[in-house]
């Protein structure tokens, strides 16, 4: 990154190295820009996480499918794509704050919606999944611009801390926000869970709104924001050997090698002496909390400077990981290796971050983000259907275990075939 990107005062002494180097690198938080923007994603992180408890859920009460609530997934996948696609490239055309503060309005407007048609008992399906994908549309237009101002706010040796704070509290709602949902419902109702969700986002917007401005770079060729923008973003990324394998480094790890569309048939089957339920709750959790305990030991490796190196390193690991956990007749020792691997997924997260952030230009980093958001989004969904298939075919430990070692081939003939990454360093 060039060294006038950033916003940051570069007058400021530098913060002090924390004494405890193994805890969580908490540098970034003492720069009040990206303060802000942290505290708005550790408000909404587990808001959020209602929102997507209750929508499931109520259109569960509706109709008594699952087949409905899969359908309404995909309701919501489809513009995810389209709009993070979109997103990245307007992310680049314009203030990024001011793009902040249109989506996260336009999030927490449908957040309220949700509530309204909850406590008129509308009943609509098909409400529930037009407003699950203008949500979905909007957050797509968010992710890249609220991830690519990052680099903006700190300076380079600092974006994998900064991108293990907010990976983590990310986590950490993926872990509390359904744990607190399920507690709420009884108590509050439904409803009010996307009533917490509305209210929760209007904290985020005031302090997006607290950011400073984030326009293009001086010097930066004015330009719109359509397919031919689009299109410049793959072709920056295919010229770009390191961006490339970033991303094709998360695909290998995802899609080859995320079961939980076996977690269901493992629990019944495989672990049923200890309680489906119990299997059940602990498969999902596990990955989760294995990233959330990453994240509070980041400063363990968050000051490395062979990011490719991490995350090849990390990848590997999530493979071992993820084939022990298939060869595991245990629950307990199953849920110790799903914690391995997340945690190996938490440091592929900081480092894949941060390379797409330090190796592409300003004008390009919405693009990157925009693509990372459909990488993230569309590898575990393409996971779930190979796993599905292969469980079926060879029975589920054997296709765990099989996609944990082809990750580890995969990845590994990936570094030695094409050394870019593997050498990039910051």
């Amino acid at each position: 990154m060039d060294t006038n990107e950033s916003t940051t005062d570069r007058r400021e002494p530098e913060p002090k190295a924390p004494r405890r180097r193994w805890a969580m690198d908490t540098r970034p938080l003492r720069r009040p820009a990206y303060r802000r923007l942290w505290g708005s994603t550790v408000v909404t992180a587990v808001g959020s996480q209602l929102t997507a408890v209750a929508v499931p859920k109520q259109i569960y009460d509706i109709t008594g499918s699952s087949a409905w609530v899969g359908a309404a997934s995909l309701a919501g996948l489809v513009p995810l794509i389209v709009f993070a696609l979109w997103g990245g490239a307007v992310a680049d055309a314009m203030d990024r704050r001011k793009l902040l503060l249109i989506t996260n309005s336009g999030i927490a407007v449908t957040s309220l919606l949700f509530w309204l048609q909850a406590f008129a008992g509308l009943e609509s399906v098909a409400a529930l999944m037009l407003l699950l994908a203008v949500q979905q549309a909007f957050w797509g237009l968010n992710a890249p611009a609220r991830s690519a101002s990052i680099a903006r706010l700190v300076p380079t040796d600092e974006l994998p801390a900064a991108n293990a704070l907010g990976s983590t509290v990310m986590q950490t709602g993926q872990v509390a926000g359904p744990l607190l949902a399920g507690a709420l419902i009884p108590v509050i109702g439904l409803p009010e869970l996307y009533l917490i969700d509305a209210l929760a986002l209007c904290v985020t917007v005031w302090a997006v709104y607290r950011l400073p401005s984030l326009p293009p770079l001086a010097g930066t060729a004015v330009r719109r924001a359509g397919l031919k923008e689009i299109a410049a973003g793959f072709r920056y990324i295919s010229g770009h050997t390191v961006l490339l394998l970033s991303f094709l480094a998360d695909i290998v790890a995802m899609v080859l090698g995320m079961p939980r569309a076996l977690f269901p048939q493992l629990a019944s089957q495989t672990y049923a002496p200890y309680g489906e339920g119990l299997a059940l709750g602990l498969l999902f959790a596990a990955i989760p909390i294995g990233a959330v305990l990453g994240g509070l030991f980041s400063g363990t490796f968050s000051r490395a400077r062979r990011h490719g190196l991490m995350v090849i390193g990390a990848v590997v690991v999530w493979g071992v990981a993820i084939t022990g956990f298939g060869l595991s007749g245990s629950l307990w020792v199953a849920v110790a290796f799903l914690a391995l691997a997340g945690v190996a997924d938490m440091v592929s997260m900081v480092f894949r971050g941060a390379i797409l952030l330090s190796a592409a230009t300003d004008e390009m980093r919405g693009r990157m983000q925009g693509v990372f958001t459909v990488v993230v989004a569309g590898g575990p969904r393409l996971a779930d259907v190979l796993h599905g298939t292969a469980g079926s075919a060879f029975g589920p430990r054997t296709a765990v275990a099989g996609g944990g070692l082809l990750v580890v081939a995969v990845m590994l003939v990936l570094a030695t075939a094409v050394p870019a990454l593997r050498r990039y360093r910051v």
